[in-house]
């Protein structure tokens, strides 16, 4: 079974489904010739053509409302909006158009479309390349939001969106890229970690969404995680000695919340994790189905560790994400005696 960093493990995603299925189309901006601004399409329009992988012009809107319509249409465009923060000229499109469209035709059409993104901070990349959007995708009725945090996941869930009958916003953390790293906040080049270093089975799988993964079993408290913060939290948790269940939501929406609170209710106390600003990040939602459906089981507040809210610092990222530190400190607070 090969070893793949993410990227390869993309590339290879979007590989199988064109090879199985000629109605997948790969585009978006310099993917063709180039293979991508972090190489996630390298090689793909080599071996399947022009006419199924080719470049568009700076365009997010134009990008995104093409694949609507290709969608709507009979085709599957995967499409690769070059950083997260570039989305927004294409809200509208998602948003208005795309999340509506099964419901407001009544089933006559569909929008099977994935949109790819880089997302997140840690590559120096500043204000307009760092950003981590998730919650307003999550917010929109209609759309399906994932963030894998590791190279299975990420070929799995690429699979299971490019083959769904509805839009996906499918986030990739840029931290992760190039494989796994062990969690620690500092500015070095970490190594391997050794938790996520997972093989990649050649061919299709899929890894269905809706469904969380739990990465460490503990009874102490539960920490809720995706993308590279799920590494953090692991961290953390050797770091500390807590015997700490972290649970890698991977799925935004749908949402695992049965995992969750069954999590949640045999260890008494939760923390959510994320690298997003805090107010009404994602970790919010968390927060509220803890306490509406594990109320009584709960020992601790639930508690949220985030980036802050303030515009991404460009010269200060690495103390904007919350680190091992500021999460162990949040573990050991929940454990204290009420």
């Amino acid at each position: 079974m090969p070893r793949m960093t993410m990227i390869e493990a993309i590339r290879d995603a979007q590989d199988v489904c064109m090879a199985q299925d000629e109605k997948v189309i790969v585009f978006g901006q310099d993917v063709g010739y180039f293979g991508g601004v972090f190489r996630c399409t390298k090689g793909l329009q080599e071996k399947y053509g022009r006419h199924r992988c080719f470049d568009t012009p700076i365009n997010e809107s134009g990008i995104v409302g093409t694949a609507i319509g290709m969608g709507a249409y009979g085709l599957r465009p995967c499409v690769e909006i070059q950083f997260a923060d570039y989305m927004y000229p294409a809200y509208d499109q998602l948003v208005s158009e795309a999340a509506r469209l099964r419901h407001r035709s009544n089933t006559d059409f569909t929008a099977p479309l994935t949109v790819r993104m880089p997302t997140g901070g840690g590559i120096y990349g500043g204000q307009t390349h760092s950003q981590s959007p998730e919650a307003l995708f999550a917010h929109v009725a209609g759309l399906k939001t994932v963030i894998p945090s590791n190279p299975y996941d990420a070929k799995g869930m690429l699979i299971a969106a490019i083959e769904d009958d509805d839009p996906v916003i499918y986030l990739e953390p840029k931290r992760l890229y190039n494989g796994p790293f062990d969690g620690r906040h500092d500015r070095a080049v970490t190594p391997w970690s050794k938790h996520e270093l997972a093989d990649v089975p050649d061919g299709h799988y899929r890894v269905d969404m809706g469904k969380a993964a739990i990465r460490r079993e503990g009874a102490d408290v539960t920490v809720l995680a995706y993308g590279t913060m799920v590494h953090v939290a692991l961290t953390a948790a050797e770091e500390t000695g807590i015997d700490a269940e972290i649970i890698d939501i991977r799925s935004l929406v749908p949402v695992d919340l049965d995992t969750i609170t069954e999590s949640v209710r045999k260890t008494g106390r939760c923390i959510v994790v994320h690298e997003a600003t805090r107010t009404c990040g994602y970790g919010a939602e968390l927060v509220a189905l803890v306490a509406r459906h594990c109320f009584y089981s709960l020992e601790a507040p639930p508690t949220r560790v985030t980036g802050y809210d303030t515009p991404y610092p460009h010269a200060q990222e690495w103390d904007y994400f919350p680190g091992p530190q500021r999460v162990g400190a949040a573990m050991k607070k929940v454990m204290e005696p009420a």
